[in-house]
């Protein structure tokens, strides 16, 4: 157990949940059982006139976490991922958690820098601002490069942040071992694991290295994608706790009152952030995992720019397919198809009943399609999607849900700039495109193609394995008595198969 000399940071928190009712609120989105409750009213009641205040104009939660500083807002943020965790609600009112907290002073900043990159600020920035944004974690200067005039963007690490969210991360594991240890049915949430799953996300946020990285990536993956920016990291400026990016001029897409004096289209901008997700999911299988207003702009020219690296999606080539194949079906109406593609993922038990699989699935389907246009959305269908699976013994799957929530925020982004926007019109393309290049016979060949030369790298081997396996099936090791020939089968399958594989490589060769 973790965190026993953080008894008073407990008192605190609970304190503040029940001052500013969020107490009852997390509570029920748990659907919390008995023994939490009293516990919860225990540690926050008494002690309710220690708790902190916060801001009345903010949703309970949100509140509560804001006032107990930058740790609970990030995990705020984290949670507000994981629906399967807190809730659909409630993680709808955590992305909206404000993440604005007062800046560090310049000094500090300057100290910073200078540290990290062992030389005088000045020798490295002919201007340096004052900070333009104040996070949980960090904050951004405006500075200019002396070498050769360049503007660029900053960010600089709070000063003791990495000990400020181990002290408090150890309160959370403190929390998390109450809640398994006073409640046994709450274990099927597995509150160490979400807390683990913070820390882990927090661990590298707190590096800068690590974003800088998911940018350069981010950047490398979409340099030919039209109409669609990601800053160029400057590696020799950054560092564990700085980091430096080009700077980008835009209009924020939340400001649309001025995305309208500038002349953009906000129809086409719509568009563009809903196909570009989709594009960066299913092509590279790299996506930005928080797309909201905040961190997309639009610049002069009309190209969306996106910010803030530290929250990245990846998908496997597997799961790509399998989603796409899934949104395809749910495109076409192909029920059938769709609860196919759950089977042959594994996504739900076999021993459940396809064909009932299939008619749940069209109960999510035909209601959203027999909307209108304005109506009709994927992140709503997602999100039945889900519960259904739930229902037929689907497990929670991590990447998924970051995918649902990530796909529920760039919708709404959407629909902001178009509120007629047709969601399945604008993200067909994007889907056929890809099942055009990744399934079908077209990747079964490429499959083919690529198992042939990852075998032909074994090719000096080859005679040696199936010499190996020859010699096993004459000789097999006998600990007891069985029947031999399924075992002698198997053998000489593996015999005819490395074989015809060698026989594939010569002919290809």
């Amino acid at each position: 157990m973790k965190g026993p000399h953080n008894i008073w940071r407990l008192v605190r928190t609970g304190a503040t949940f029940e001052r500013t009712g969020a107490m009852q609120a997390v509570l029920e989105a748990v659907d919390a059982p008995r023994p939490i409750r009293i516990a919860a009213r225990v540690l926050g009641w008494p002690f309710k006139w220690l708790g902190l205040r916060g801001d009345p104009s903010v949703p309970p939660v949100p509140r509560a976490l804001t006032a107990l500083g930058p740790a609970y807002i990030k995990f705020g943020q984290i949670l507000s991922t994981r629906p399967d965790v807190v809730g659909p609600g409630m993680a709808l009112e955590l992305q909206v958690l404000q993440d604005k907290l007062p800046p560090f002073a310049m000094a500090e900043a300057r100290r910073v820098v200078e540290q990290e990159m062992e030389k005088p600020l000045e020798a490295m920035f002919s201007e340096f601002s004052e900070p333009v944004a104040a996070a949980s974690i960090a904050q951004v200067h405006k500075a200019r490069l002396v070498e050769d005039g360049r503007a660029v963007a900053v960010k600089i690490l709070r000063p003791g942040i990495e000990r400020a969210f181990r002290k408090d991360i150890d309160a959370f594991y403190l929390i998390a071992w109450l809640v398994e240890t006073l409640s046994p049915a709450s274990r099927r949430l597995r509150p160490r694991d979400v807390i683990e799953h913070f820390e882990g996300v927090v661990m590298q946020e707190l590096d800068l290295r690590i974003e800088a990285s998911a940018c350069g990536e981010f950047h490398a993956n979409t340099g030919r994608d039209e109409g669609f920016v990601v800053p160029e990291v400057e590696w020799f400026l950054s560092s564990r706790r700085m980091m430096t990016l080009g700077w980008v001029e835009g209009i924020t897409l939340s400001d649309l009152a001025a995305i309208d004096a500038a002349g953009h289209d906000k129809k086409a901008l719509g568009a563009r952030v809903l196909q570009m997700f989709l594009r960066h999911a299913l092509r590279d299988g790299f996506f930005h995992a928080d797309m909201h207003q905040g961190n997309l702009k639009v610049a002069a020219n009309g190209d969306v720019v996106a910010l803030d690296f530290g929250i990245m999606g990846r998908l496997d080539v597997y799961t790509r397919r399998v989603y796409a194949e899934i949104l395809m079906g749910f495109i076409r109406k192909d029920y059938r198809r769709v609860a196919e593609v759950h089977f042959e993922a594994g996504y739900v038990p076999a021993d459940r009943s396809i064909d009932e699989f299939a008619q749940a699935l069209r109960s999510v389907g035909e209601p959203i399609f027999g909307m209108d246009a304005s109506r009709i959305s994927m992140a709503r269908l997602l999100a039945y999607l889900f519960e259904v699976t739930e229902r037929f013994g689907m497990e929670t799957r991590t990447e998924l849900i970051l995918l649902q929530r990530t796909m529920v925020v760039v919708e709404g982004v959407a629909r902001s700039l178009d509120p007629d926007i047709n969601i399945w019109v604008v993200a067909r393309p994007v889907v056929e495109e890809y099942i055009t290049e990744h399934v079908g016979p077209k990747a079964a060949l490429r499959d083919l193609w690529q198992t042939v030369r990852v075998l032909s790298r074994f090719g000096p081997r080859l005679p040696a394995l199936a010499e190996q396996a020859l010699l096993a099936q004459a000789n097999p090791p006998r600990p007891q008595r069985r029947n031999p020939w399924p075992e002698r089968l198997g053998y000489g399958a593996a015999g005819l198969a490395i074989g015809g594989v060698v026989a594939a490589v010569l002919a290809l060769i």
